[in-house]
């Protein structure tokens, strides 16, 4: 999807002549801020899909004209439906790219970082209890990130249950309390009802 292209369209929507509608004017009617507005119409960020049904209907356009940042003619409506779900499809998978790859990286540095102050700490700090305390503080300190990385690997893809192949979307306290072993986690299936060893896919 061509955000600049896009931000455009709605730009020219919103000032023809039957609506005349001032950045301000189309904020107020969604019950957002008029920067959004602007930030849209710069190619700098997409209307939020809870509003994108509405923003349509007040500038008379459909949503796959919106996405498509043009008016459509009929007869290449399914052309542009098949070209718009593609666009869609590499848009959600670079960004789940991105988010895994982030995921990684959040995990790397941590675990780099928590064998490096412990081995820090048990160096430098004489042993006894403030050794203790130093260790116990530094692997606390670890758990925060782990926590985000949780959040970020069930955000992308699913678990594919071993049994019978249906992809799982664990909540986050789902995921949390199951075993794992890197991406795979023990979870419960909604599909067969059984509890087995479930794969990472990113493919969702």
């Amino acid at each position: 999807m061509d955000q600049i292209k896009i931000g455009r369209f709605i730009a020219e929507c919103r000032k023809r002549s039957n609506l005349n509608l001032t950045q301000m004017q189309l904020a107020e009617k969604l019950g957002i801020t008029d920067k959004a507005v602007s930030k849209w119409e710069r190619g700098m960020a997409m209307p939020d899909t809870s509003i994108m049904l509405e923003l349509c209907d007040i500038l008379g356009i459909s949503v796959n004209e919106l996405l498509s940042g043009e008016k459509i003619i009929m007869e290449n409506n399914n052309t542009k439906n098949e070209q718009l779900l593609l666009d869609m499809a590499k848009e959600l998978e670079k960004k789940n790219k991105t988010i895994w790859s982030s995921m990684c990286a959040i995990m790397i540095v941590s675990i780099t970082a928590l064998i490096a102050g412990i081995l820090i700490a048990a160096l430098v700090i004489p042993e006894g209890v403030w050794q203790l305390v130093a260790i116990i503080a530094i692997c606390v300190i670890f758990l925060i990130p782990c926590f985000y990385a949780l959040k970020l690997e069930i955000s992308v893809g699913a678990y594919k249950c071993k049994n019978c192949g249906y992809e799982i979307v664990p909540t986050y306290s789902q995921a949390l309390n199951a075993m794992h072993m890197g991406f795979t986690r023990y979870l419960k299936c909604p599909n067969c009802h059984k509890r087995t060893w479930c794969k990472k896919v990113i493919k969702k």
